[in-house]
C-alpha cells in the first residue's frame, strides 16, 4: 500500500539531490515517510484483526466446552 509512495518519494529525493533542489529532496523524503506510515498502519490493522479472530476462536471454544459440560450433567 505504501510502496508506491515510497517509490515516488525515492525518485523525488534522487531528483532533488541530482539537481541540488533541497525542497524537492525534502518532498521525496516526506513522501517516503508517508509510505512507511501507511505500511505501519496496515500492519497494525492486520495485527488487530488477527487478535479479534483469535479472541473469537477462543470464545467459541469456551462456549463449546461449557455446552459439553452442561450436556454431561
Amino acid at each position: 500500500m505504501g510502496l508506491l509512495d515510497k517509490l515516488k518519494g525515492k525518485a523525488k529525493e534522487f531528483q532533488g539531490k541530482a539537481s541540488g533542489d533541497k525542497q524537492r529532496e525534502a518532498e521525496g523524503e516526506l513522501e517516503q515517510a508517508k509510505g512507511e506510515a501507511k505500511d505501519a498502519a496496515e500492519h497494525v490493522r492486520d495485527a488487530a484483526g488477527n487478535l479479534v479472530e483469535r479472541a473469537r476462536g477462543e470464545a467459541d471454544a469456551g462456549r463449546a466446552e461449557h455446552a459439553a459440560s452442561e450436556d454431561r450433567r
